[in-house]
């Protein structure tokens, strides 16, 4: 009796072994097929190193009780609340997300299905484009309740206060240069239908000061900024209650200078609170938070028409050009200076830098003293592919665009790989793909002193409203 107690022990420990052998290996086999399916995924998206922004959620606040004016508001001139700009009016989006487009000769491009009428707007028709986006259809949508429903107030200035060039809008001439996006929101706002009169009926409060112009005022200049903007701050939260009511939550600025990110040094509250709309929009970086403030592209505005180049005809494999000040820029022009199909240049070039935008298939973003640079509006312009070497970049729009759908972003740590990775998606033919894509995303990085749909005042709209 004792042998066959024994006998079946031994068989019912051999029996469990046994199990537990083929357990671990269907556990091995599942470990490897998820990885390949991981590896393809990412091939597929040419995507290294890109982190997507978190959201924030619209507030919508009660109506106010004003204070009367304090010494220091006589500083900036601040007028009675009744002062504030007027709107003009947009044409709204109307109708399904499946009817908007559908005018009497619709365009559509010519490799993929999302659909353009005469006025160029999106419509929600096709398929294979709205890879652009995260999700076309929530894009859509919430982009008709913003047209609807959004207000923002101006906290006003007269046109006889000492800084009006620091606050209110130059709707006279065209902003140009590097710094051009800040001058350009500003413009475009003024004329919106978006800003209110009424700061009962708004969901967000416009601090109108120009960081770029302060740095040019002799009575400021550089070493002013930021003790000007912290008595700016004590004005208007002594003034009126709504700084106050949410501690400056619902209260935004907007800035494209890199010295806008430390402007704020002597208004903490500013930095912490507020958001901030800020061409450099690193989240490495102290000062930035990528799920309350919002990154606003840096666009050298060009006039005319926009010149086009077949991808065929872009003979050139990669393009930069620029100041060496930074070790990623160095890195680049040391490793590629002699490459005869990657073409790098220390300085600025002496024939057109159209040309060579023109002329080659990826045109590089490589970070210099900032992650930003006009370098990506540079290279959607006119076409290029855009490859961004610049760590920890919160890139514009990044919570509505899919960037690795018309961009390749590379590590830093990469730069000696970057022919082999340029090489590879040519010869597989998703460059072409990848064109395509920036060609559907110009109308996105363009500025209008009347804004139109979609460009990129609406598109910053949209990014602080409904996330």
């Amino acid at each position: 009796m004792a042998k066959k107690l024994v006998s079946f022990k031994g068989l019912f420990i051999m029996i469990s072994s046994t199990l537990i052998i083929l357990k671990m290996i269907f556990y091995m086999t599942s470990i490897s097929s998820t990885s390949k399916l991981t590896s393809i995924h990412d091939h597929d998206d040419h995507h290294v190193d890109l982190k997507q922004p978190f959201h924030q959620s619209s507030m919508i606040f009660d109506s106010h009780i004003e204070k009367p004016p304090s010494a220091a508001d006589y500083k900036f001139g601040l007028p009675p609340q009744d002062g504030g700009n007027v709107g003009g009016n947009l044409p709204e989006l109307t109708g399904s997300s499946s009817q908007r487009g559908r005018g009497k000769s619709p365009m559509e491009n010519a490799s993929h299905g999302v659909v353009h009428d005469q006025r160029g707007r999106l419509s929600a028709g096709g398929s294979t484009h709205s890879k652009v986006y995260h999700d076309k259809d929530i894009f859509l949508e919430n982009y008709r309740q913003m047209n609807k429903t959004m207000k923002i107030y101006v906290y006003p200035h007269a046109k006889t206060d000492p800084f009006a060039k620091i606050f209110l809008p130059d709707n006279h001439r065209s902003p140009g240069g590097n710094y051009a996006s800040e001058s350009y929101f500003k413009i475009a706002l003024s004329t919106s239908h978006f800003v209110t009169q009424d700061p009962s009926k708004a969901d967000l409060f416009f601090m109108p000061f120009s960081i770029a112009s302060m740095r040019h005022d002799k009575r400021i200049g550089v070493g002013g900024i930021k003790s000007f903007i912290k008595d700016y701050i004590f004005s208007i939260s002594h003034k009126y209650p709504f700084w106050n009511r949410t501690g400056g939550a619902d209260h935004f600025y907007v800035a494209c200078h890199s010295i806008g990110r430390t402007a704020m040094d002597e208004a903490p509250e500013v930095r912490v609170n507020a958001i901030q709309v800020v061409c450099s929009s690193s989240y490495f970086l102290q000062g930035y938070i990528a799920h309350k403030d919002a990154s606003i592209p840096q666009i050298w505005p060009r006039l005319g028409v926009r010149p086009t180049r077949h991808p065929s005809e872009r003979k050139m494999l990669a393009f930069y050009a620029g100041a060496m000040n930074s070790r990623v820029r160095e890195t680049l022009v040391h490793t590629w200076i002699n490459d005869t199909e990657i073409s790098v240049h220390p300085n600025r070039l002496k024939t057109p830098y159209s040309d060579s935008l023109l002329g080659s298939k990826f045109c590089i973003h490589a970070k210099g003293f900032e992650v930003n640079t006009a370098r990506i509006g540079d290279a959607i312009y006119y076409g290029c592919v855009p490859v961004i070497l610049a760590d920890h970049y919160d890139l514009p729009f990044g919570d509505i665009l899919n960037w690795s759908m018309f961009s390749i972003v590379v590590s830093t740590q990469d730069v000696a790989f970057l022919k082999r990775i340029l090489e590879k998606i040519v010869d597989s033919g998703d460059y072409f793909k990848l064109q395509k894509n920036v060609l559907m995303v110009q109308k996105h990085f363009e500025w209008h002193q009347k804004a139109v749909d979609f460009d990129t005042f609406y598109m910053l709209s949209k990014r602080r409203s409904f996330d």
